[in-house]
């Protein structure tokens, strides 16, 4: 798996949406909402809603390969970052709900992912001048999250309790906020272009350690939410291929 075009990326991404749904694995949400993420960067490139769009492919090409090598390894029994293993072996959770799901990916691709992948195309002094298309990306996803959860609360009622989780004032009952996120992403990003190779494998380690700690949080969000959560669990539908499509297809106003 190695794109060199944002076209490339989501026919990688649809064709482990589709294997997903096929086999009833649960890692597809995530795949259907990366899909229209990156479909949505694609169009505002073409649309000149980045900077240096030419730079903002790059980044979303090198984004969507930490995220392809990590299902590649995991599909493989090879080892991947400690937050990415956790958020594939939660596909296996049938206890969690839809949401928490889509939250592990995000989190670990936010939080580490983008930040490794501004670095890489952005390295030493380079990266201050990437700052307002990498907000305008995590614009992008909090926006496109909102969309989702918006839908599905059109489909299980009980979602409306929960906080939009793109909400950039306070965290939810998630334990996530992807305008928290946003700031720790950019806040390493700067860091990791600062620093030679040895320094940033230390650091990156370091990070996926501190995600982790993030995606358990979001599995195990204390008593309270964990009881929300599980209402809203009851009214999910069991058919994760049907699931999948939904997160792949459904827009505000349909």
């Amino acid at each position: 798996m190695q794109p060199t075009t944002i076209a490339e990326v989501v026919n990688y991404l649809h064709t482990i949406m589709q294997q997903c749904a096929g086999a009833g694995n649960r890692a597809g949400y995530f795949a259907a909402l990366y899909k229209r993420m990156t479909m949505a960067v694609g169009e505002g490139i073409a649309k000149g809603a980045f900077e240096d769009g030419p730079r903002m492919e790059q980044l979303d090409v090198v984004f969507a390969q930490r995220y392809l090598d990590a299902w590649r390894q995991y599909g493989a029994k090879m080892p991947c970052s400690i937050s990415w293993k956790l958020a594939l072996d939660g596909c296996a959770d049938k206890n969690l709900t839809v949401i928490q799901h889509l939250l592990l990916g995000i989190n670990t691709h936010i939080n580490l992912d983008l930040a490794v992948a501004a670095a890489i195309v952005a390295p030493g002094e380079k990266i201050h001048a990437l700052e307002k298309d990498f907000n305008r990306i995590n614009d992008m996803i909090a926006s496109l999250v909102d969309d989702v959860q918006y839908c599905l609360e059109q489909v299980w009622f009980p979602m409306r309790w929960i906080k939009r989780i793109s909400n950039r004032q306070q965290q939810d009952v998630l334990n996530f906020s992807i305008g928290v996120a946003r700031k720790t992403a950019w806040a390493n990003a700067v860091l990791l272009a600062q620093l030679n190779n040895e320094m940033q494998v230390k650091h990156i380690q370091t990070m996926d350690s501190m995600v982790l700690g993030v995606g358990k949080k979001i599995i195990q969000p204390g008593t309270l939410s964990a009881m929300m959560l599980r209402a809203v669990r009851l009214t999910e539908y069991e058919n994760i291929g049907r699931t999948i499509r939904l997160i792949d297809t459904v827009r505000i106003g349909t």
